[in-house]
């Protein structure tokens, strides 16, 4: 492993090793993460709060993290995602608790996880959901951590971005998986790796399609192939008022 995410998975041993040193409570009631989509329906839309990532910089902080929640729900978007990582995306579990007070949407903690403390963190600030990324862990490592978010009463969203890692994530039992378009370690892009990845996922997978949607076209593509859900990130944290914009997108999100 190389290039940006080695840098992010080496600040996540000392942030771990911090986390180990609290104490977290049970955490809210779950809310239940509904992204299945019936053949005729909408694609499900999860929206994004990050202030910043590396690869665009710094993004719209105008709206704060709970204006921002309620704004997406009125936009009609099914479900939130909030970066949680601090140093390189300028968030934080208590992210997570803004945006929970604010909207009735199910959330997505989005993490480099790598231990099962910050499982407990983010269960405890509100999430109902975990981001699972296949590619910080060893392949062991993956079903332990979808059996430790279960145990939680978090529904483990295994992310992947290779034919291999998609099977090692069936194989440990996702039910929830995300292909990223962005390859992690160089920040390219590549639509087409991710549209036949979505393509060989089994019938019993929810599939997300992640990264690089700007556009209703882009959408309304998507919308056309096999994925359940997709999530719109920097085009929405781009904009001071994400409104709007989102509501194109659930448009275009019927196909």
């Amino acid at each position: 492993m190389s290039g940006v995410l080695a840098q992010i998975l080496a600040t996540k041993v000392a942030e771990v090793a911090n986390l180990r040193g609290r104490r977290f409570g049970a955490g809210p009631p779950r809310r239940t993460v509904a992204l299945t989509r019936a053949p005729g329906q909408p694609l499900r839309l999860i929206a994004e709060i990050k202030r910043r990532s590396p690869s665009a910089g710094a993004l719209s902080t105008q709206l704060g993290v709970a204006e921002r929640a309620a704004a997406y729900e009125r936009g009609g978007a099914n479900m939130v995602s909030v970066l949680c990582d601090e140093r390189y995306f300028d968030g934080s579990f208590e992210h997570l608790s803004a945006a929970r007070g604010a909207c009735s949407l199910p959330l997505l903690c989005k993490e480099f996880v790598i231990d099962e403390v910050q499982l407990d963190a983010a269960r405890s600030y509100g999430a109902d959901a975990v981001l699972l990324i296949v590619r910080c862990v060893e392949p062991a490592r993956v079903a332990e951590l979808v059996r430790a978010a279960r145990e939680r009463e978090l529904e483990p969203f295994v992310e992947v971005a290779t034919e291999a890692e998609a099977r090692l994530a069936v194989d440990a039992g996702a039910t929830l998986v995300g292909v990223n378009a962005r390859d992690l370690d160089t920040l390219a892009m590549d639509a087409a790796r991710v549209a036949r990845i979505l393509a060989e996922l089994p019938a019993t997978v929810v599939s997300v399609h992640l990264s690089g949607l700007a556009t209703p076209e882009a959408v309304t593509a998507v919308a056309r192939g096999p994925a359940h859900a997709a999530l719109i990130g920097e085009t929405l944290m781009r904009r001071d008022d994400p409104e709007p914009l989102l509501r194109d997108l659930v448009i275009a999100a019927r196909g």
